[in-house]
Protein backbone atom coordinates (compact mmCIF):
# COMPACT_ATOMS: atom_id res chain seq x y z
CA UNK A 1 0.00 0.00 0.00
CA UNK A 2 2.76 2.44 0.95
CA UNK A 3 4.73 1.41 -2.16
CA UNK A 4 1.72 2.11 -4.41
CA UNK A 5 1.23 5.57 -2.85
CA UNK A 6 4.96 6.37 -3.30
CA UNK A 7 4.89 5.30 -6.97
CA UNK A 8 1.80 7.47 -7.63
CA UNK A 9 3.49 10.45 -5.96
CA UNK A 10 6.70 10.02 -8.00
CA UNK A 11 4.67 9.74 -11.24
CA UNK A 12 2.67 12.87 -10.45
CA UNK A 13 5.83 14.80 -9.57
CA UNK A 14 7.43 13.79 -12.88
CA UNK A 15 4.28 14.85 -14.68
CA UNK A 16 4.37 18.26 -13.01
CA UNK A 17 8.05 18.79 -13.89
CA UNK A 18 7.44 18.58 -17.67
CA UNK A 19 7.32 22.23 -18.80
CA UNK A 20 4.58 23.50 -21.04
CA UNK A 21 5.72 24.46 -24.53
CA UNK A 22 4.48 26.26 -27.62
CA UNK A 23 5.67 26.24 -31.24
CA UNK A 24 7.38 29.22 -32.86
CA UNK A 25 8.20 29.69 -36.55
CA UNK A 26 11.15 31.97 -37.35
CA UNK A 27 11.42 33.33 -40.90
CA UNK A 28 14.77 34.72 -42.06
CA UNK A 29 15.38 36.27 -45.47
CA UNK A 30 16.17 32.90 -47.07
CA UNK A 31 14.91 30.16 -44.70
CA UNK A 32 12.32 29.16 -42.10
CA UNK A 33 12.89 27.40 -38.78
CA UNK A 34 10.57 26.01 -36.12
CA UNK A 35 11.34 25.78 -32.41
CA UNK A 36 9.58 24.37 -29.38
CA UNK A 37 9.72 27.00 -26.64
CA UNK A 38 8.86 26.88 -22.97
CA UNK A 39 6.00 29.03 -21.75
CA UNK A 40 8.25 30.88 -19.31
CA UNK A 41 10.77 31.88 -21.99
CA UNK A 42 11.49 35.56 -22.42
CA UNK A 43 12.22 37.27 -25.72
CA UNK A 44 15.96 37.02 -25.08
CA UNK A 45 15.78 33.22 -24.66
CA UNK A 46 14.14 32.80 -28.08
CA UNK A 47 16.39 35.41 -29.72
CA UNK A 48 19.57 33.75 -28.37
CA UNK A 49 18.37 30.35 -29.61
CA UNK A 50 17.87 31.72 -33.12
CA UNK A 51 21.27 33.44 -33.11
CA UNK A 52 23.01 30.23 -31.95
CA UNK A 53 21.25 28.26 -34.68
CA UNK A 54 22.40 30.73 -37.34
CA UNK A 55 25.92 31.00 -35.89
CA UNK A 56 25.43 34.76 -35.52
CA UNK A 57 27.50 36.73 -33.00
CA UNK A 58 26.78 40.33 -34.10
CA UNK A 59 23.38 40.14 -32.46
CA UNK A 60 23.03 43.87 -31.70
CA UNK A 61 21.86 44.67 -35.23
CA UNK A 62 18.95 42.22 -35.28
CA UNK A 63 15.58 41.57 -33.69
CA UNK A 64 12.42 39.46 -33.96
CA UNK A 65 9.63 41.36 -35.70
CA UNK A 66 5.90 40.67 -35.68
CA UNK A 67 2.76 42.55 -36.72
CA UNK A 68 -0.10 43.82 -34.54
CA UNK A 69 -3.12 45.38 -36.25
CA UNK A 70 -1.12 46.50 -39.30
CA UNK A 71 1.59 47.95 -37.03
CA UNK A 72 5.15 46.61 -36.91
CA UNK A 73 6.47 45.64 -33.48
CA UNK A 74 9.65 44.04 -32.13
CA UNK A 75 9.93 41.34 -29.50
CA UNK A 76 11.23 42.77 -26.21
CA UNK A 77 14.18 40.92 -24.72
CA UNK A 78 13.15 41.28 -21.04
CA UNK A 79 9.49 40.34 -21.56
CA UNK A 80 7.96 36.87 -21.85
CA UNK A 81 7.19 35.85 -25.39
CA UNK A 82 3.56 35.01 -24.62
CA UNK A 83 3.05 38.32 -22.80
CA UNK A 84 3.40 40.15 -26.12
CA UNK A 85 0.33 40.85 -28.25
CA UNK A 86 1.00 37.89 -30.53
CA UNK A 87 -1.72 35.76 -32.15
CA UNK A 88 -2.96 32.86 -30.05
CA UNK A 89 -2.78 30.26 -32.83
CA UNK A 90 0.37 28.21 -33.32
CA UNK A 91 2.95 28.26 -34.68
CA UNK A 92 3.57 31.85 -33.67
CA UNK A 93 5.48 33.53 -36.49
CA UNK A 94 8.33 36.02 -36.05
CA UNK A 95 10.63 37.52 -38.69
CA UNK A 96 14.35 37.62 -37.91
CA UNK A 97 15.41 40.95 -39.47
CA UNK A 98 17.95 43.73 -39.13
CA UNK A 99 16.51 46.29 -36.72
CA UNK A 100 19.46 48.70 -36.78
CA UNK A 101 21.74 49.55 -39.69
CA UNK A 102 25.49 50.29 -39.64
CA UNK A 103 26.92 53.64 -40.68
CA UNK A 104 29.72 51.92 -42.59
CA UNK A 105 28.97 48.32 -43.56
CA UNK A 106 32.57 47.45 -44.47
CA UNK A 107 33.95 48.53 -41.08
CA UNK A 108 31.13 47.33 -38.81
CA UNK A 109 29.87 44.06 -40.32
CA UNK A 110 32.45 41.44 -39.39
CA UNK A 111 30.84 38.01 -39.81
CA UNK A 112 30.02 36.67 -43.25
CA UNK A 113 26.54 35.56 -42.07
CA UNK A 114 25.84 39.13 -40.88
CA UNK A 115 26.85 40.57 -44.25
CA UNK A 116 24.73 37.99 -46.08
CA UNK A 117 21.58 38.71 -44.04
CA UNK A 118 21.99 42.47 -44.54
CA UNK A 119 22.57 41.94 -48.27
CA UNK A 120 19.37 39.91 -48.65
CA UNK A 121 17.29 42.42 -46.64
CA UNK A 122 18.60 45.55 -48.42
CA UNK A 123 18.24 43.88 -51.82
CA UNK A 124 14.59 43.04 -51.09
CA UNK A 125 13.90 46.59 -49.87
CA UNK A 126 15.33 48.02 -53.11
CA UNK A 127 13.34 45.61 -55.31
CA UNK A 128 10.17 46.35 -53.28
CA UNK A 129 10.94 50.09 -53.72
CA UNK A 130 11.08 50.73 -49.99
CA UNK A 131 14.50 52.21 -50.73
CA UNK A 132 14.64 54.55 -53.73
CA UNK A 133 17.45 53.62 -56.13
CA UNK A 134 18.23 55.52 -59.38
CA UNK A 135 18.25 53.43 -62.61
CA UNK A 136 22.01 53.45 -63.25
CA UNK A 137 22.76 52.41 -59.64
CA UNK A 138 20.08 49.68 -59.92
CA UNK A 139 21.94 48.13 -62.87
CA UNK A 140 25.26 48.21 -61.00
CA UNK A 141 23.71 46.66 -57.87
CA UNK A 142 22.08 43.98 -60.04
CA UNK A 143 25.48 43.07 -61.51
CA UNK A 144 26.92 42.52 -58.00
CA UNK A 145 23.87 40.44 -57.05
CA UNK A 146 24.49 38.24 -60.12
CA UNK A 147 28.19 37.90 -59.19
CA UNK A 148 27.20 36.83 -55.66
CA UNK A 149 24.82 34.16 -57.00
CA UNK A 150 26.57 32.82 -60.11
CA UNK A 151 30.27 33.46 -59.44
CA UNK A 152 32.64 34.51 -62.22
CA UNK A 153 31.19 35.22 -65.65
CA UNK A 154 31.74 32.45 -68.24
CA UNK A 155 30.38 33.13 -71.75
CA UNK A 156 30.14 29.39 -72.41
CA UNK A 157 27.88 28.89 -69.38
CA UNK A 158 26.12 32.23 -68.91
CA UNK A 159 24.55 32.49 -72.34
CA UNK A 160 21.96 34.96 -73.55
CA UNK A 161 18.76 34.70 -71.50
CA UNK A 162 20.30 33.20 -68.34
CA UNK A 163 18.88 36.09 -66.27
CA UNK A 164 15.37 35.85 -67.76
CA UNK A 165 13.85 34.41 -64.56
CA UNK A 166 15.80 36.61 -62.12
CA UNK A 167 14.25 39.60 -60.33
CA UNK A 168 17.10 42.11 -60.38
CA UNK A 169 15.61 45.57 -61.05
CA UNK A 170 12.75 47.51 -59.41
CA UNK A 171 9.59 47.55 -61.53
CA UNK A 172 9.70 51.36 -61.45
CA UNK A 173 13.05 51.34 -63.28
CA UNK A 174 11.87 48.79 -65.87
CA UNK A 175 8.71 50.78 -66.64
CA UNK A 176 10.62 54.06 -66.89
CA UNK A 177 12.50 53.11 -70.09
CA UNK A 178 11.60 51.70 -73.50
CA UNK A 179 13.97 48.79 -73.07
CA UNK A 180 13.39 45.06 -73.55
CA UNK A 181 14.50 42.49 -70.93
CA UNK A 182 17.29 41.48 -73.31
CA UNK A 183 18.61 45.06 -73.36
CA UNK A 184 18.62 45.23 -69.55
CA UNK A 185 20.34 41.83 -69.36
CA UNK A 186 23.01 43.00 -71.81
CA UNK A 187 23.87 46.02 -69.64
CA UNK A 188 23.84 44.02 -66.41
CA UNK A 189 26.05 41.32 -67.96
CA UNK A 190 28.54 43.93 -69.23
CA UNK A 191 29.20 45.04 -65.63
CA UNK A 192 28.90 41.50 -64.28
CA UNK A 193 31.84 40.44 -66.49
CA UNK A 194 34.02 43.15 -64.85
CA UNK A 195 33.54 41.64 -61.35
CA UNK A 196 35.57 38.52 -62.20
CA UNK A 197 37.55 37.15 -59.26
CA UNK A 198 35.24 38.45 -56.49
CA UNK A 199 33.97 35.86 -54.01
CA UNK A 200 30.35 35.86 -52.85
CA UNK A 201 31.05 37.77 -49.63
CA UNK A 202 33.09 40.40 -51.51
CA UNK A 203 30.33 40.94 -54.09
CA UNK A 204 27.71 41.25 -51.32
CA UNK A 205 29.87 43.78 -49.46
CA UNK A 206 30.30 45.88 -52.63
CA UNK A 207 26.51 45.80 -52.97
CA UNK A 208 26.07 47.12 -49.41
CA UNK A 209 28.77 49.81 -49.84
CA UNK A 210 26.83 51.25 -52.79
CA UNK A 211 23.39 50.81 -51.17
CA UNK A 212 24.37 52.55 -47.91
CA UNK A 213 24.80 55.84 -49.81
CA UNK A 214 21.17 55.79 -51.00
CA UNK A 215 19.04 58.43 -49.27
CA UNK A 216 16.39 56.02 -47.91
CA UNK A 217 18.84 53.31 -46.77
CA UNK A 218 18.28 52.30 -43.13
CA UNK A 219 15.61 54.94 -42.48
CA UNK A 220 12.39 54.03 -40.62
CA UNK A 221 9.59 56.47 -41.52
CA UNK A 222 6.66 57.40 -39.25
CA UNK A 223 3.71 59.71 -39.96
CA UNK A 224 3.57 62.57 -37.41
CA UNK A 225 2.00 66.01 -36.88
CA UNK A 226 3.67 69.08 -35.42
CA UNK A 227 2.03 71.56 -33.01
CA UNK A 228 0.28 73.32 -35.88
CA UNK A 229 -1.20 70.06 -37.12
CA UNK A 230 0.97 69.93 -40.24
CA UNK A 231 1.51 66.40 -41.51
CA UNK A 232 5.18 65.41 -41.57
CA UNK A 233 7.37 62.30 -41.64
CA UNK A 234 9.85 61.35 -38.92
CA UNK A 235 12.87 59.37 -40.09
CA UNK A 236 14.99 57.38 -37.62
CA UNK A 237 18.34 55.99 -38.78
CA UNK A 238 21.92 55.38 -37.64
CA UNK A 239 22.87 59.06 -37.92
CA UNK A 240 19.96 60.68 -36.04
CA UNK A 241 16.38 61.93 -36.40
CA UNK A 242 15.17 63.66 -39.58
CA UNK A 243 11.97 65.52 -40.41
CA UNK A 244 10.62 65.18 -43.98
CA UNK A 245 7.76 66.49 -46.07
CA UNK A 246 5.34 63.62 -46.78
CA UNK A 247 6.03 64.03 -50.53
CA UNK A 248 9.81 64.08 -50.22
CA UNK A 249 11.46 61.19 -48.41
CA UNK A 250 14.87 61.93 -49.92
CA UNK A 251 15.79 65.35 -48.49
CA UNK A 252 15.07 66.12 -44.82
CA UNK A 253 13.85 69.58 -43.76
CA UNK A 254 15.40 69.31 -40.30
CA UNK A 255 17.94 66.87 -38.87
CA UNK A 256 18.96 66.10 -35.29
CA UNK A 257 22.24 64.11 -35.13
CA UNK A 258 22.44 61.78 -32.14
CA UNK A 259 25.36 63.67 -30.63
CA UNK A 260 23.28 66.89 -30.61
CA UNK A 261 20.21 65.43 -28.84
CA UNK A 262 20.04 65.81 -25.09
CA UNK A 263 16.79 63.98 -24.36
CA UNK A 264 13.95 62.15 -26.11
CA UNK A 265 10.69 61.43 -24.32
CA UNK A 266 7.01 60.89 -24.96
CA UNK A 267 3.81 61.34 -23.02
CA UNK A 268 0.79 59.54 -24.41
CA UNK A 269 0.91 60.48 -28.13
CA UNK A 270 3.17 63.54 -27.79
CA UNK A 271 6.85 63.09 -28.51
CA UNK A 272 9.54 65.57 -27.41
CA UNK A 273 13.07 66.05 -28.77
CA UNK A 274 15.34 68.26 -26.63
CA UNK A 275 18.51 69.42 -28.44
CA UNK A 276 21.81 69.65 -26.60
CA UNK A 277 22.03 73.34 -27.45
CA UNK A 278 19.53 75.04 -25.14
CA UNK A 279 19.23 77.96 -27.55
CA UNK A 280 17.47 75.71 -30.04
CA UNK A 281 13.75 75.23 -29.47
CA UNK A 282 12.39 71.92 -28.25
CA UNK A 283 10.74 70.01 -31.09
CA UNK A 284 7.41 68.36 -30.27
CA UNK A 285 5.17 66.25 -32.48
CA UNK A 286 2.24 63.85 -32.18
CA UNK A 287 1.89 60.38 -33.64
CA UNK A 288 -1.29 58.50 -34.43
CA UNK A 289 -0.87 55.70 -31.87
CA UNK A 290 0.77 55.15 -28.51
CA UNK A 291 2.21 51.89 -29.87
CA UNK A 292 4.01 53.87 -32.60
CA UNK A 293 5.55 56.16 -29.97
CA UNK A 294 6.92 53.12 -28.14
CA UNK A 295 8.41 51.80 -31.38
CA UNK A 296 9.99 55.19 -32.15
CA UNK A 297 11.54 55.32 -28.69
CA UNK A 298 12.92 51.77 -29.07
CA UNK A 299 14.56 52.67 -32.37
CA UNK A 300 15.92 55.92 -30.95
CA UNK A 301 17.48 54.23 -27.93
CA UNK A 302 19.00 51.40 -30.02
CA UNK A 303 20.39 53.67 -32.74
CA UNK A 304 21.77 56.13 -30.17
CA UNK A 305 23.50 53.32 -28.25
CA UNK A 306 25.12 52.03 -31.45
CA UNK A 307 26.06 55.59 -32.45
CA UNK A 308 27.95 56.06 -29.19
CA UNK A 309 29.39 52.55 -29.29
CA UNK A 310 30.96 53.17 -32.72
CA UNK A 311 32.84 56.14 -31.33
CA UNK A 312 34.48 54.09 -28.57
CA UNK A 313 37.17 51.45 -28.71
CA UNK A 314 35.96 48.02 -29.81
CA UNK A 315 35.04 45.59 -27.06
CA UNK A 316 37.14 42.46 -26.53
CA UNK A 317 34.47 40.35 -28.23
CA UNK A 318 34.44 42.57 -31.34
CA UNK A 319 38.26 42.62 -31.44
CA UNK A 320 38.30 38.82 -31.32
CA UNK A 321 35.70 38.61 -34.07
CA UNK A 322 37.62 41.04 -36.27
CA UNK A 323 40.86 39.11 -35.72
CA UNK A 324 39.12 35.84 -36.62
CA UNK A 325 37.56 37.50 -39.66
CA UNK A 326 40.97 38.74 -40.83
CA UNK A 327 42.46 35.28 -40.39
CA UNK A 328 39.56 33.68 -42.22
CA UNK A 329 39.81 36.21 -45.02
CA UNK A 330 43.56 35.60 -45.36
CA UNK A 331 43.00 31.83 -45.41
CA UNK A 332 40.34 32.10 -48.10
CA UNK A 333 42.56 34.42 -50.10
CA UNK A 334 45.37 31.86 -49.99
CA UNK A 335 42.98 29.10 -51.01
CA UNK A 336 41.73 31.16 -53.94
CA UNK A 337 45.30 31.92 -55.03
CA UNK A 338 46.24 28.23 -54.85
CA UNK A 339 43.15 27.24 -56.81
CA UNK A 340 43.86 29.95 -59.37
CA UNK A 341 47.45 28.73 -59.79
CA UNK A 342 46.34 25.12 -60.11
CA UNK A 343 43.66 26.11 -62.62
CA UNK A 344 46.20 28.09 -64.63
CA UNK A 345 48.63 25.14 -64.68
CA UNK A 346 45.90 22.77 -65.81
CA UNK A 347 44.81 25.17 -68.53
CA UNK A 348 48.40 25.49 -69.75
CA UNK A 349 48.79 21.70 -69.75
CA UNK A 350 45.55 21.31 -71.68
CA UNK A 351 46.65 23.94 -74.18
CA UNK A 352 50.00 22.15 -74.64
CA UNK A 353 48.21 18.82 -75.10
CA UNK A 354 45.80 20.33 -77.63
CA UNK A 355 48.73 21.88 -79.53
CA UNK A 356 50.56 18.53 -79.64
CA UNK A 357 47.43 16.74 -80.78
CA UNK A 358 46.95 19.33 -83.51
CA UNK A 359 50.58 18.94 -84.58
CA UNK A 360 50.23 15.15 -84.59
CA UNK A 361 47.15 15.37 -86.81
CA UNK A 362 49.03 17.70 -89.13
CA UNK A 363 51.95 15.24 -89.36
CA UNK A 364 49.54 12.38 -90.03
CA UNK A 365 47.95 14.35 -92.86
CA UNK A 366 51.39 15.16 -94.30
CA UNK A 367 52.37 11.48 -94.09
CA UNK A 368 49.15 10.44 -95.85
CA UNK A 369 49.73 12.98 -98.62
CA UNK A 370 53.38 11.85 -99.03
CA UNK A 371 52.27 8.20 -99.21
CA UNK A 372 49.71 9.04 -101.88
CA UNK A 373 52.36 10.98 -103.85
CA UNK A 374 54.71 7.97 -103.60
CA UNK A 375 52.03 5.63 -104.91
CA UNK A 376 51.33 7.97 -107.84
CA UNK A 377 55.09 8.16 -108.58
CA UNK A 378 55.34 4.36 -108.59
CA UNK A 379 52.38 4.06 -110.96
CA UNK A 380 53.89 6.68 -113.31
CA UNK A 381 57.25 4.90 -113.29
CA UNK A 382 55.59 1.57 -114.18
CA UNK A 383 53.68 3.19 -117.07
CA UNK A 384 56.85 4.88 -118.39
CA UNK A 385 58.80 1.61 -118.17
CA UNK A 386 56.08 -0.24 -120.10
CA UNK A 387 55.91 2.51 -122.74
CA UNK A 388 59.72 2.51 -123.14
CA UNK A 389 59.72 -1.27 -123.67
CA UNK A 390 57.02 -1.00 -126.37
CA UNK A 391 58.91 1.83 -128.12
CA UNK A 392 62.13 -0.20 -128.05
CA UNK A 393 60.39 -3.21 -129.62
CA UNK A 394 58.88 -0.97 -132.32
CA UNK A 395 62.33 0.49 -133.07
CA UNK A 396 63.77 -3.06 -133.46
CA UNK A 397 60.91 -4.02 -135.78
CA UNK A 398 61.45 -0.91 -137.94
CA UNK A 399 65.18 -1.60 -138.12
CA UNK A 400 64.43 -5.16 -139.27
CA UNK A 401 62.07 -3.86 -141.97
CA UNK A 402 64.68 -1.33 -143.12
CA UNK A 403 67.21 -4.12 -143.46
CA UNK A 404 64.78 -6.20 -145.46
CA UNK A 405 64.07 -3.20 -147.75
CA UNK A 406 67.80 -2.73 -148.29
CA UNK A 407 68.14 -6.36 -149.23
CA UNK A 408 65.24 -6.07 -151.64
CA UNK A 409 66.83 -3.00 -153.25
CA UNK A 410 70.10 -4.83 -153.72
CA UNK A 411 68.31 -7.80 -155.23
CA UNK A 412 66.43 -5.55 -157.66
CA UNK A 413 69.65 -3.79 -158.73
CA UNK A 414 71.31 -7.11 -159.44
CA UNK A 415 68.47 -8.21 -161.71
CA UNK A 416 69.16 -7.40 -165.37
CA UNK A 417 66.37 -5.71 -167.27
CA UNK A 418 66.66 -6.01 -170.93
CA UNK A 419 64.15 -3.62 -172.16
CA UNK A 420 64.23 0.09 -171.61
CA UNK A 421 60.75 0.02 -170.14
CA UNK A 422 61.73 -2.56 -167.61
CA UNK A 423 64.81 -0.51 -166.87
CA UNK A 424 62.67 2.60 -166.33
CA UNK A 425 60.26 0.67 -164.21
CA UNK A 426 63.12 -0.84 -162.32
CA UNK A 427 64.70 2.58 -161.77
CA UNK A 428 61.37 3.87 -160.53
CA UNK A 429 61.02 0.93 -158.17
CA UNK A 430 64.59 1.42 -157.02
CA UNK A 431 63.86 5.08 -156.40
CA UNK A 432 60.74 4.23 -154.45
CA UNK A 433 62.62 1.57 -152.51
CA UNK A 434 65.36 4.08 -151.67
CA UNK A 435 62.79 6.63 -150.54
CA UNK A 436 61.04 3.97 -148.45
CA UNK A 437 64.36 2.89 -146.98
CA UNK A 438 65.17 6.50 -146.17
CA UNK A 439 61.82 6.98 -144.45
CA UNK A 440 62.25 3.74 -142.55
CA UNK A 441 65.71 4.87 -141.43
CA UNK A 442 64.35 8.22 -140.25
CA UNK A 443 61.49 6.51 -138.43
CA UNK A 444 63.91 4.07 -136.80
CA UNK A 445 66.12 6.98 -135.66
CA UNK A 446 63.07 8.83 -134.24
CA UNK A 447 61.93 5.71 -132.40
CA UNK A 448 65.41 5.24 -130.96
CA UNK A 449 65.44 8.82 -129.67
CA UNK A 450 61.99 8.34 -128.12
CA UNK A 451 63.22 5.17 -126.42
CA UNK A 452 66.19 7.07 -124.99
CA UNK A 453 63.84 9.83 -123.73
CA UNK A 454 61.57 7.27 -122.09
CA UNK A 455 64.58 5.67 -120.39
CA UNK A 456 65.54 9.09 -119.04
CA UNK A 457 61.96 9.73 -117.79
CA UNK A 458 61.98 6.31 -116.13
CA UNK A 459 65.24 7.15 -114.38
CA UNK A 460 63.78 10.50 -113.13
CA UNK A 461 60.60 8.75 -111.93
CA UNK A 462 62.64 6.25 -109.96
CA UNK A 463 64.65 9.13 -108.44
CA UNK A 464 61.34 10.85 -107.42
CA UNK A 465 60.17 7.57 -105.91
CA UNK A 466 63.39 7.33 -103.91
CA UNK A 467 62.99 10.92 -102.55
CA UNK A 468 59.30 10.30 -101.65
CA UNK A 469 60.25 7.14 -99.71
CA UNK A 470 62.95 9.11 -97.84
CA UNK A 471 60.43 11.91 -96.89
CA UNK A 472 57.89 9.31 -95.73
CA UNK A 473 60.54 7.75 -93.52
CA UNK A 474 61.36 11.17 -91.97
CA UNK A 475 57.66 11.94 -91.29
CA UNK A 476 57.14 8.51 -89.73
CA UNK A 477 60.07 9.09 -87.34
CA UNK A 478 58.71 12.57 -86.39
CA UNK A 479 55.22 11.16 -85.74
CA UNK A 480 56.52 8.51 -83.35
CA UNK A 481 58.51 11.19 -81.46
CA UNK A 482 55.44 13.46 -81.21
CA UNK A 483 53.29 10.60 -79.91
CA UNK A 484 55.79 9.93 -77.15
CA UNK A 485 55.86 13.63 -76.24
CA UNK A 486 52.05 13.77 -76.28
CA UNK A 487 51.64 10.80 -73.98
CA UNK A 488 54.05 12.32 -71.48
CA UNK A 489 52.40 15.76 -71.66
CA UNK A 490 48.83 14.43 -71.44
CA UNK A 491 49.70 12.83 -68.14
CA UNK A 492 50.80 16.19 -66.79
CA UNK A 493 47.51 17.28 -65.12
CA UNK A 494 47.34 14.12 -63.02
CA UNK A 495 50.86 14.72 -61.72
CA UNK A 496 50.27 18.36 -60.78
CA UNK A 497 51.26 19.19 -57.23
CA UNK A 498 48.38 19.23 -54.78
CA UNK A 499 48.04 22.18 -52.46
CA UNK A 500 46.99 21.20 -48.96
CA UNK A 501 46.29 24.06 -46.58
CA UNK A 502 46.81 23.21 -42.92
CA UNK A 503 45.04 25.65 -40.71
CA UNK A 504 47.56 25.09 -37.92
CA UNK A 505 50.37 26.41 -40.14
CA UNK A 506 48.64 29.76 -40.59
CA UNK A 507 49.59 32.20 -37.90
CA UNK A 508 49.03 35.90 -37.81
CA UNK A 509 50.73 38.29 -35.43
CA UNK A 510 48.73 41.47 -35.24
CA UNK A 511 50.84 44.09 -33.43
CA UNK A 512 50.32 47.80 -33.15
CA UNK A 513 54.00 48.73 -33.03
CA UNK A 514 54.62 49.68 -36.65
CA UNK A 515 52.16 52.59 -36.83
CA UNK A 516 54.02 54.28 -39.66
CA UNK A 517 53.59 51.28 -41.97
CA UNK A 518 49.94 51.00 -40.99
CA UNK A 519 49.26 54.68 -41.73
CA UNK A 520 50.97 54.33 -45.11
CA UNK A 521 48.77 51.33 -45.95
CA UNK A 522 45.65 53.24 -44.87
CA UNK A 523 46.67 56.21 -47.02
CA UNK A 524 47.24 53.86 -49.97
CA UNK A 525 43.82 52.27 -49.46
CA UNK A 526 42.25 55.75 -49.36
CA UNK A 527 43.87 56.66 -52.70
CA UNK A 528 42.73 53.35 -54.26
CA UNK A 529 39.23 53.87 -52.87
CA UNK A 530 39.06 57.38 -54.34
CA UNK A 531 40.22 56.09 -57.73
CA UNK A 532 37.64 53.28 -57.63
CA UNK A 533 34.90 55.72 -56.60
CA UNK A 534 35.83 58.05 -59.47
CA UNK A 535 35.84 55.16 -61.95
CA UNK A 536 32.52 53.90 -60.58
CA UNK A 537 30.94 57.36 -60.89
CA UNK A 538 32.18 57.63 -64.47
CA UNK A 539 30.61 54.26 -65.27
CA UNK A 540 27.31 55.28 -63.68
CA UNK A 541 27.25 58.56 -65.60
CA UNK A 542 28.05 56.74 -68.84
CA UNK A 543 25.18 54.28 -68.35
CA UNK A 544 22.82 57.11 -67.36
CA UNK A 545 23.68 59.02 -70.56
CA UNK A 546 23.30 55.87 -72.65
CA UNK A 547 19.77 55.02 -71.46
CA UNK A 548 18.56 58.62 -71.09
CA UNK A 549 17.26 58.67 -74.67
CA UNK A 550 15.00 55.68 -73.92
CA UNK A 551 13.40 57.26 -70.82
CA UNK A 552 9.64 57.86 -70.75
CA UNK A 553 9.34 61.23 -69.00
CA UNK A 554 5.63 60.82 -68.31
CA UNK A 555 6.34 57.73 -66.14
CA UNK A 556 8.74 59.48 -63.78
CA UNK A 557 7.67 59.31 -60.13
CA UNK A 558 7.96 62.14 -57.64
CA UNK A 559 11.05 60.50 -56.12
CA UNK A 560 12.68 60.26 -59.58
CA UNK A 561 12.16 63.99 -60.11
CA UNK A 562 13.48 64.84 -56.63
CA UNK A 563 16.53 62.61 -57.13
CA UNK A 564 17.33 64.26 -60.48
CA UNK A 565 17.05 67.71 -58.91
CA UNK A 566 19.37 66.72 -56.05
CA UNK A 567 21.86 65.23 -58.53
CA UNK A 568 21.85 68.37 -60.69
CA UNK A 569 22.59 70.45 -57.57
CA UNK A 570 25.35 68.06 -56.53
CA UNK A 571 23.52 67.01 -53.37
CA UNK A 572 24.16 63.58 -51.84
CA UNK A 573 22.89 61.85 -48.72
CA UNK A 574 25.72 62.93 -46.44
CA UNK A 575 26.30 66.52 -47.54
CA UNK A 576 22.53 67.14 -47.46
CA UNK A 577 22.41 66.06 -43.80
CA UNK A 578 25.44 68.27 -43.06
CA UNK A 579 23.78 71.27 -44.69
CA UNK A 580 20.54 70.71 -42.78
Amino acid sequence: MAGAIASRMSFSSLKRKQPKTFTVRIATMDAEMEFSCEVKWKGKDLFDLVCRTLGLRETWFFGLQYTIKDTVAWLKMDKKVLDHDVPTEEPKTFHFLAKFYPENAEEELVQEITQHLFFLQVKKQILDEKIFCPPEASVLLASYAVQAKYGDYDPNVHKRGFLAQEELLPKRVINLYQMTPEMWEERITAWYAEHRGRARDEAEMEYLKIAQDLEMYGVNYFAIRNKKGTELLLGVDALGLHIYDPDNRLTPKISFPWNEIRNISYSDKEFTIKPLDKKIDVFKFNSSKLRVNKLILQLCIGNHDLFMRRRKADSLEVQQMKAQAREEKARKQMERQCLAREKQMREEAERTRDELERRLMQLKEEATMANEALMRSEETADLLAEKAQITEEEAKLLAQKAAEAEQEMQRIKATAIRTEEEKRLMEQKVLEAEMLALKMAEESERRAKEADQLKQDLQEARESERRAKQKLLEITSKSSYTQSMNSSTTALPTDLPSFNLISESLSFDFKDTDMKRLSMEIEKEKVEYMEKSKHLQEQLNELKTEIEALKLKERETALDILHNENSSRGNSKHNTIKKV
